[in-house]
């Protein structure tokens, strides 16, 4: 039903499950930290077990937030926000982000904030007489730079691509996916990680991104 959101033959492409919880003891802060050792923990974790992708995090609680203010809480000792929303893709910058089915740009932005989605999409689709909306975060600033609000998307078409950490937010290059059922007045930006404790209400508003991208089913996991 939907086209593959990144380039990816099943036949030959083999994606990898990373995870970036408090569990997984190899992100220390040096490699969170800086921006360079987290790219190279990246692309040496995709090249020991030979994948194109590394995929996962929906509703994963996250060590790697705690490297940003960005995610803390708006007072000394509120709860900080943890637990990711969409599907992060990690792969080579500039790879080709496709639209997954017809769309209209809904809003897009530059938000430059360190560990923020640095450049950001949302477009608006209608499936069955429903409308919801899909954000693709960490892009590089040529993919919105000569973009315009309603600006139709076809399905199939790239119309983005992954940044490199001075555009997107000082990440290794990757592409945050996610739903959104409701944007209720949201802009060129949506959460993408919520407070723990409210995380029934921002799950059921921001269901599993993997519904649409349908690459779980060829994740080989490796150790």
């Amino acid at each position: 039903m939907f086209n593959s959101v990144v380039p990816f033959d099943p036949s030959k492409d083999k994606l990898l499950s990373l995870d970036f919880t408090t569990g997984n003891k190899e992100l220390t802060d040096d490699v969170l930290l800086h921006s360079d050792q987290f790219i190279r923990y990246i692309n040496d974790k995709l090249n020991d077990a030979g994948a194109r992708y590394g995929i996962g995090g929906y509703a994963e609680h996250r060590a790697v937030y705690s490297k940003s203010c960005v995610f803390d809480g708006d007072n000394p000792g509120d709860e900080p926000r943890r637990l990711h929303l969409g599907v992060d893709i990690w792969g080579k910058p500039h790879t080709a982000v496709i639209a997954p089915l017809d769309g209209i740009v809904h809003s897009f932005a530059f938000n430059n904030n360190f560990g923020d989605y640095g450049a950001t999409i949302i477009l608006t689709h209608m499936l069955d007489g429903v409308t919801f909306y899909t954000l693709y975060g960490h892009l590089s600033l040529n993919s919105i730079k000569n973009l315009s609000e309603g600006e139709r998307i076809k399905g199939g078409e790239i119309f983005a691509e992954f940044g490199i950490p001075a555009e997107n937010g000082g990440w290794p290059p990757h592409l945050h996916f996610q739903i959104i059922l409701d944007i209720n007045g949201w802009s060129g930006d949506y959460p993408g990680v919520c407070k723990y404790s409210e995380k029934e209400k921002w799950l059921a508003n921001s269901p599993d991104g993997d519904l649409v991208l349908g690459l779980n089913d060829y994740i080989s996991r490796f150790i």
